[in-house]
């Protein structure tokens, strides 16, 4: 256990599955109070908070903001801050994707994925950076992708808003350089999640191949490694960019993605 995060409070949107929902299990592991965020059914949300508080002894609270709308960020911000004492930790993780050519792309669609992307993590670093200043200590990590590195194809509005997010990142980084406040960025490749199981799975049924060689073929397009990232080695990775030992790295990225950004 870090020594520095027992009794902190961690903010993690869109966590109530995914990547978001093992962040919070891995901070909650440290003795991190944990605020929630993303869309669930209410009898999910108290099985989530229910099963953090019981297994790991701290306290929760989750708000249902959607994160497309400014003033409820704001207010997901200020009702967690009151229910728990603080956010002294912010997880920027939520995030959703639509595949289109530039050309046919949905205007409203590309507005959306701006709008949780990446204007809600810039909202949530405002409202969040007056109290981390005032106590000399606070974690940002904004969860990026490769894509925020470099693209694909028929993905404009996804690899606009990640470029943003290490962009922003950069940029409040070095704002808050000389005081206890870091923000880094993380970039994941392929995650093993519920999504690309889903995916695999519809491979291995269209190609009528194992799960495993369904695996590799959707891998091998990207990912060198061919094999996913968890979700537990982020939450591993994202837990170290909370404590002391990692309080000199500021503005950095750092990807996570099986060679991915290599080639």
């Amino acid at each position: 256990m870090f020594a520095n995060l027992p009794g902190k409070v961690a903010l993690i949107t869109g966590s109530t599955s995914g990547i978001g929902l093992s962040v919070a299990k891995k901070l909650a592991s440290q003795g991190v109070h944990i605020g929630l965020n993303g869309f669930a059914k209410p009898e999910e949300v108290t099985a989530i908070r229910r099963e953090i508080e019981d297994q790991y002894k701290v306290k929760t609270f989750y708000h249902g903001a959607d994160l497309k709308e400014g003033p409820q960020v704001k207010s997901m911000m200020q009702e967690t801050s009151k229910a728990l004492g603080s956010v002294d930790i912010l997880v920027n993780n939520a995030g959703i994707q639509y595949i289109e050519q530039a050309v046919n792309f949905p205007e409203q669609k590309f507005n959306d994925i701006i709008a949780i992307n990446l204007t809600a993590a810039f909202l949530t670093t405002k409202y969040a950076l007056p109290q981390m200043l005032d106590k000399n200590w606070g974690r940002i990590i904004n969860i990026a992708s490769v894509h925020g590195l470099v693209a694909s194809v028929n993905k404009c509005a996804y690899v606009a808003a990640k470029h943003g997010i290490v962009g922003l990142t950069k940029a409040t980084a070095l704002e808050v350089a000389k005081t206890g406040i870091t923000i880094n960025a993380v970039c994941p490749g392929w995650v093993m999640t519920k999504l690309i199981e889903i995916q695999i799975q519809q491979r291995a049924d269209q190609y009528k191949i194992s799960f495993e060689d369904a695996q590799i073929k959707l891998l091998e397009e990207k990912q060198p490694s061919v094999t996913p990232v968890s979700t537990d080695q982020l939450g591993d990775l994202i837990t170290f960019l909370c404590s002391n030992s990692a309080s000199q790295i500021k503005g950095s990225t750092y990807t996570m993605d099986g060679g991915w950004t290599s080639q």
